[in-house]
């Protein structure tokens, strides 16, 4: 209690406003020595190594053979290694001025632990490896692998590095490199514009770890709205996306959009297309849809309504969670969309504004290597299924068919 009492002035002190712009001024070099211009980037980069790479392995942690889904590789783990090189066959470590003289890049490797099945092997018995190599990747300076985290002023000069270098940049073939801030508009958020064509519309980028990458577009065009989405050929009247989704009801449509008659009015052209095009169910709709998906679907989906439910599970609005193919959330979610959509023709002081500070966001080191890292892994996974897919069809094996290569 006595020590509360003896740290309420310091308290009433620190909860003061500042009194001028000179003392305001005092506030940059206390601020600058405790963060430094670059500590964002390090604690972005500092959590991709830790906390990303694994989000993302875990998204992607198994493949298989096409043919033969007994014969797989899954990922346990994934790791970075500390910094080294190796000569004449022994690890050596490496430091950024060694890089910076020999013109290497400072980086370090990627290591994974894997459990995997042999082709060849009968029963297959799933067998575990641990620290496989599958790349390098660059280190920042400074950051939680870098050689110089946590060193003094005389370990830093031991090192041949200056104590004020504050880091958060890379050394690539021995020259300093440095990756900007990016600026983006915000993902998985509904953002409400004209497109290029002069057409009211609502869009939703999608951006997740897990699932596919989509970006989601309904626009109006000619009084009817329509869904434009990538894997689909061509647009799609909104009306029927809703009955393939369970909505066969266009009462249930109308009414979710809002009592106003505005709503309906605005919906009432759309509505009528969907009975023009003679589809009043959801299989009907479903069918609609799969007759429109494009050929870079998963080839091993044939019929026309696994198609539409694919895509309407996996890429439509993928930013909003699906649990036991409960598909009702992605409808609710459509309501507001069509709902924000016609506020904006209605009144277009509701248009969103893309230079507001509040719809964008800045992209540090971290989310920009992590969206490289996961292109490069994701491409790895599916070098390696055609390579198994393509050795299992032959007739003729004399080598033993898995995952890991000889190394």
């Amino acid at each position: 209690m006595d020590f509360e009492k003896e740290q309420q002035p310091m308290l009433r002190s620190m909860a003061k406003p500042i009194k001028n712009a000179v003392d305001k001024y005092q506030l940059l070099p206390e601020f600058l020595k405790v963060r430094g211009l670059v500590k964002q980037h390090l604690d972005s980069f500092n959590y991709f190594v830790t906390c990303g790479i694994k989000k993302i392995m875990r998204a992607n942690d198994k493949i298989e053979c096409k043919f033969d889904s007994d014969l797989y590789l899954r990922y346990n783990d994934i790791y970075i290694g500390e910094p080294v090189i190796v000569t004449d066959f022994k690890p050596q470590q490496l430091t950024p001025q060694k890089c910076r003289l020999t013109d290497t890049t400072y980086s370090a490797p990627i290591y994974v632990d894997v459990t995997f099945t042999s082709g060849n092997q009968k029963p297959r018995i799933p067998k575990i490896k641990k620290k496989i190599i599958i790349g390098r990747i660059p280190i920042m300076l400074r950051s939680c692998h870098c050689v110089l985290n946590g060193k003094d002023e005389f370990e830093l000069a031991k090192l041949g590095e200056c104590p004020l270098d504050p880091g958060g940049y890379f050394v690539v073939k021995g020259a300093e490199k440095v990756i900007l801030i990016q600026e983006q508009l915000s993902k998985n958020r509904i953002i409400i514009e004209t497109d290029y064509k002069g057409r009211v519309s609502a869009s939703v980028t999608t951006s997740s770890t897990q699932g596919v990458k989509s970006k989601t577009v309904f626009f109006m065009e000619k009084d009817k709205i329509y869904l434009q989405l990538n894997t689909f050929v061509k647009p799609i009247p909104i009306v029927v996306v809703l009955k393939a989704m369970g909505m066969e009801s266009e009462q249930d449509i109308v009414q979710m959009l809002g009592s106003d008659p505005k709503y309906g009015s605005l919906l009432q052209p759309s509505l009528l297309e969907c009975s023009s095009e003679d589809i009043h169910s959801k299989q009907q709709a479903l069918a609609f849809l799969g007759s429109k998906v494009g050929n870079q679907v998963n080839p091993g989906i044939l019929s026309k309504e696994e198609k539409a439910k694919y895509v309407l599970l996996q890429v439509f609005l993928g930013n909003v969670p699906i649990t036991d193919d409960n598909i009702w959330p992605k409808c609710l979610y459509t309501g507001v969309m069509l709902r924000r959509m016609m506020d904006a023709i209605i009144n277009t002081d509701t248009f969103d504004d893309k230079d507001y500070v509040g719809n964008k966001r800045l992209e540090l080191s971290g989310q920009l290597v992590s969206l490289l890292f996961e292109d490069l892994f994701k491409t790895m996974n599916t070098t390696a299924v055609a390579e198994i897919n393509k050795a299992h069809s032959k007739t003729a094996r004399s080598t033993n068919l898995d995952f890991i290569p000889v190394s």
